[in-house]
């Protein structure tokens, strides 16, 4: 085959088109069918909610999701939450009903089902709705990000005042190294305290992708500068496996130490050490 003529951007721009596809496949079909079939009441039990689990859990499960407005991972963290060890499918409901109904109970579920059923929508309803499931679903992670790092600021400026830090940026490192971080005290240039900040609301690749960015900053940092690692989100409690990866750098002394917000005295506490270690 003998060579083309030459391409430009503007004519393959113009070609472009929307990939259509179709967002309904046999579960969302499946939980469609039984949300119509459900029987419309002015109030809903906890009957209503057995028989919504016992045709089929995982369809009911989808179902209570979507009427209290939780994703998959919000609605199995609040479960495990509420249910501790032991599991949150279908087995757990076998053998545990009460206390499965009691959770769900907990969350709201009957009295939002009632509202759902009972609510007549208009128009804007159908926006609100697909605002929130797109945008609004980004804003709350960017929230829970922005959120964590705001915990952060206020001890570091309880700490060591304003403008005694900087954030967001590359701090250098052993060797010409660099790295990313979220707080560098007193600087980038010339940090004794590198500090890493992520929350999850939702689980997923980037609660993996936090070991790669602490592995960077423990590859970059020389021996001298502090790891501090602060984090939150019940999502944790379905990635265990990556959380142990961390505390495992933690005890390997990589990491000095790991923080929620509820260690805030602790976190506070440390950073009055570590500015008298280094004379800050």
């Amino acid at each position: 085959m003998t060579r083309d003529t030459d391409q430009t951007l503007e004519e393959i721009v113009e070609s472009l088109g929307p990939l259509a596809v179709e967002w309904m496949d046999d579960v969302a079909a499946s939980a469609i069918a039984a949300l119509r079939a459900l029987p419309e009441k002015g109030a809903y039990a906890r009957e209503d909610v057995v028989t919504l689990l016992e045709d089929d859990f995982e369809r009911g499960l989808l179902c209570a999701r979507l009427f209290l407005a939780l994703s998959k991972d919000a609605m199995e963290a609040e479960l495990r939450r509420l249910l501790g060890p032991g599991g949150i499918g279908v087995r757990r409901f076998e053998t545990d009903r009460v206390r499965f109904l009691d959770a769900l109970d907990a969350l709201g579920l009957p009295a939002a089902m009632s509202d759902a059923v009972n609510t007549v929508p208009v128009w804007s309803d159908i926006l609100v709705e697909r605002l929130r499931a797109g945008r609004g679903s980004a804003i709350q992670g960017q929230r829970r990000g922005r959120g964590l790092e705001d915990f952060v600021e206020t001890a570091l400026v309880e700490v060591f005042g304003a403008n005694a830090y900087e954030m967001r940026g590359v701090f250098a490192g052993v060797r010409g190294r660099t790295a990313k971080c979220d707080f560098a005290v007193p600087g980038r240039q010339r940090a004794d305290i590198v500090i890493e900040a992520k929350g999850y609301g939702a689980t997923g690749s980037k609660m993996s992708d936090i070991i790669g960015d602490l592995d960077a900053i423990i590859d970059a940092k020389r021996h001298d500068q502090v790891l501090l690692f602060v984090t939150d989100g019940v999502t944790w409690k379905a990635r265990l496996s990556d959380l142990r990866k961390i505390v495992e750098r933690q005890n390997d002394g990589k990491i000095m130490h790991i923080y929620t917000m509820s260690m805030r005295d602790r976190l506070v506490s440390d950073l009055h050490v570590l500015k008298e270690r280094f004379g800050l």
